[in-house]
């Protein structure tokens, strides 16, 4: 892993090693969690304390050699390739219906089986949206268009449709798994790449509205949904069914105190905490770090936060711009919705931690869209 990214380090003198050693240690951080949370678990399952370790390190490795690739990659061929690398996203996305390559898990269906791993799509889909609609938006606002202001809003106004045609598809393919909780990422991106580019107010609003009409029509059509809603506005709901995870996961805040337990010394990962290697991983970091640990750990997703702006900002190219501050957002809001539900400011929504939880294709996207962040931070 070092030797990864000392690599990456010595190829370009540009490079921000800022937003390197922030993801370095963000990477570091959370292997040392996974590794004293998930013993327990691979012991009793596998005999071996070390078999969901081995595992995310593998899927560490794997993003780091493809967060690498992205490092080096001719941007100008990720900006053509762009719309090409969403429809095969979407493709992929589909095929998690098929019989026999379909997983289904926990009442979604979300994976594929690829016989040695399986695959998650709509991880991929939140990098490839972000590329499709940097390349679009840079296509929209490009010099030829500035000539005639009423020209370039008769053209914004005509693409936007197809662009909501794009939008409702792959709303549709995540409905069905269901993975509504992407499908809000995916929104909330847009939004702020749309504001970014300073594209007409009255598409930014026609966003807005699509997200909370998306919610209103679809929250009730499943039940869960609703009850987890139900729970975040009376926490006192259903203490022991829906409103067990947010129960415990405020225990487990609320035990850290300043300094926390102490590493490897959580109580509430020994079987009361559901998804603690995963969604409640947050939690888990409170409890055995404290107020401490988890100040250090959002100052580092803050100066990811900064570090990603401030490469968008001095992008000359808007291609690049808009990738850079969608990158950045996509990994930020991830963060916010994940650290926001395990203190109770808002219902949880089965999203992972970024860089700490558990999970093969969110860590490899992740590191995939740090190495493209890095690679832009050249330019």
């Amino acid at each position: 892993m070092a030797t990864i990214f000392k690599t990456c380090l010595l190829a370009g003198r540009k490079t921000d090693t800022v937003l390197l050693g922030t993801t370095s240690a963000l990477l570091i951080f959370g292997i040392l969690m996974i590794a004293n949370v998930s013993a327990s678990f691979s012991q009793e399952k596998f005999g071996t304390t070390y078999y969901f370790l081995n595992h995310q390190l593998m899927n560490i490795v794997i993003g780091l050699a493809l967060g690498f690739l992205a490092f080096k990659i001719n941007l100008d061929l990720l900006k053509k390739w762009a719309p090409f690398l969403l429809l095969g996203n979407l493709v992929l996305v589909s095929m998690v219906f098929l019989p026999v390559i379909g997983v289904s898990a926990g009442g979604a269906t979300r994976w594929l089986n690829l016989g040695f791993t399986s695959l998650q799509p709509s991880e991929f889909l939140k990098l490839t949206f972000i590329l499709y609609l940097a390349s679009w938006l840079n296509t929209r606002t490009s010099y030829k268009n500035k000539l005639a202001k009423v020209k370039r809003d008769r053209s914004f106004g005509q693409t936007f449709l197809a662009f909501l045609i794009v939008l409702g598809i792959i709303g549709i393919f995540l409905f069905l798994q269901p993975d509504l909780s992407t499908f809000i990422i995916i929104l909330l991106v847009a939004t702020i790449l749309y504001f970014v580019a300073q594209t007409p107010f009255w598409h930014i609003v026609i966003l807005f509205l699509m997200g909370t009409g998306a919610l209103a029509v679809l929250g009730p059509i499943a039940s869960y949904r609703m009850k987890r809603i139900l729970v975040f506005l009376k926490p006192e709901t259903d203490p022991m069914g829906i409103g067990y995870q947010v129960k415990q996961a405020l225990i487990a805040v609320g035990s850290g105190g300043i300094f926390g337990l102490g590493l490897g010394m959580s109580r509430q990962k020994f079987g009361f905490l559901p998804a603690s290697m995963t969604d409640s991983m947050f939690a888990i970091v409170a409890e055995e770090t404290g107020f401490v640990g988890c100040f250090i750990l959002i100052a580092l997703f803050l100066t990811f936060l900064w570090q990603g702006f401030r490469i968008g900002k001095n992008s000359r190219d808007n291609f690049l711009k808009f990738t850079a501050f969608g990158i950045t957002s996509w990994i930020l809001i991830q963060t916010l919705i994940n650290i926001s539900s395990m203190i109770g400011l808002f219902p949880l929504a089965g999203i992972p931690l970024p860089f700490f939880s558990y999970g093969g294709s969110a860590i490899i996207t992740e590191l995939i869209g740090v190495g493209i962040l890095l690679n832009i931070s050249k330019k």
